[in-house]
């Protein structure tokens, strides 16, 4: 299913991009900035006075999906890149994507079909073909010499980092409180700020939680690209939650665009939502507005994000303006280890 996108962009002063956790700026993780947009008014507050905004009988749903160490450097015939394994395929190929080691996309005439790229442990990666129609960042390839792609991450991988990140940092700060299946090359990191004390808060006052996964795989910033097909499930305890939130009058609140989307693959057309299980290519925008979702908690996105789009699917295209004008006139950092917000349709 896709729907018409359009690229909703401004300028991010460099000063802007987070570029390392907050825990390096001294800050503890629900300490980060939260700007709260609802019904045409601003907040701006800490994110651990996130239960101040919501009330008994909302519904917060959560990615428990973790996040893997999806960078393995490599060797591409006489050069060194690095080879991000964004999801695992049917047939137990991988699709890949292949970097500089300056984290900027790599090009050459090196990169097409029967290309082998090796891997430390004495893993191989052959490309197959181009993933997707139209585009060649990311690859199909086929990888032997492991019996367990996970597992060989998991000893030779790193978290997937941009040119933005001054740092590489370890995998301990790609954890989310909900993660319990790795699968995402990516960290779901609208997550990050939530702690088991605000959890246990938020719990404690009638706020229910119910989870999705969804297995994100690497993003395009550079290529300002409709996001991917992504593996995802939603269990029939989740959809019947949902339904029973949306029928008592409470709101559906998801915590990153990766819940928003799975959510909004499952829904049907008189907006109940059901168990489902396998690959969504849903793209949200504002000529497909979410039927589940009232309202979500994420971070700030690059301008061109197809991440743009899904926001202004779930609060409308000024909502979304008003808010990104407010922390851009504001302190608010960008990207996954930067500030957060939470945006409930009015």
């Amino acid at each position: 299913m896709t729907a018409t996108v359009h690229e909703p962009t401004f300028a991010l002063p460099p000063d802007r991009e987070a570029s390392g956790p907050p825990e390096s700026r001294g800050l503890a993780r629900d300490d980060v900035a939260l700007l709260v947009s609802d019904r045409n008014t601003m907040t701006h507050a800490r994110f651990h006075e996130l239960g101040t905004f919501l009330v008994p009988g909302d519904l917060v749903v959560v990615n428990n999906s973790a996040t893997l160490s999806a960078a393995v450097d490599a060797r591409l015939g006489t050069r060194d890149v690095v080879l991000h394994f964004s999801t695992w395929l049917d047939d137990h190929s991988w699709v890949v994507e292949i970097r500089s080691p300056d984290r900027t996309p790599a090009s050459g005439n090196d990169i097409g079909s029967g290309a082998r790229l090796l891997c430390p442990g004495g893993v191989v990666g052959t490309l197959r073909r181009p993933w997707l129609d139209g585009s060649d960042r990311l690859w199909v390839a086929d990888i032997t010499g492991t019996d367990s792609v996970v597992d060989h991450l998991a000893r030779w991988g790193r978290p997937v980092t941009y040119t933005y990140l001054r740092d590489r940092w370890s995998a301990f700060y790609y954890r989310t409180a909900f993660g319990l299946f790795p699968g995402s090359a990516e960290m779901p990191s609208a997550a990050r700020p939530f702690t088991d004390r605000l959890v246990t808060e938020l719990a404690s006052t009638g706020i229910s939680f119910a989870p999705i996964t969804l297995h994100t795989g690497v993003s395009s910033p550079e290529a300002g690209e409709p996001p991917s097909p992504e593996r995802f499930a939603v269990s029939a305890a989740t959809a019947r939650i949902v339904n029973e939130t949306r029928a008592s009058g409470g709101r559906v609140v998801a915590v990153g665009t990766t819940v928003t989307r799975a959510l909004e693959s499952v829904v049907d057309s008189d907006g109940r939502a059901h168990a489902a299980a396998g690959w969504t290519d849903l793209v949200l925008a504002q000529d497909r507005p979410t039927r589940l979702v009232d309202g979500l908690i994420t971070g700030w996105h690059a301008p061109g994000a197809s991440h743009l789009n899904l926001l202004e699917a779930v609060v409308g295209v000024e909502s979304v303006r008003r808010a990104y004008d407010s922390a851009l006139a504001g302190d608010y950092l960008w990207h996954e280890f930067g500030d957060s917000a939470l945006l409930l349709r009015s």
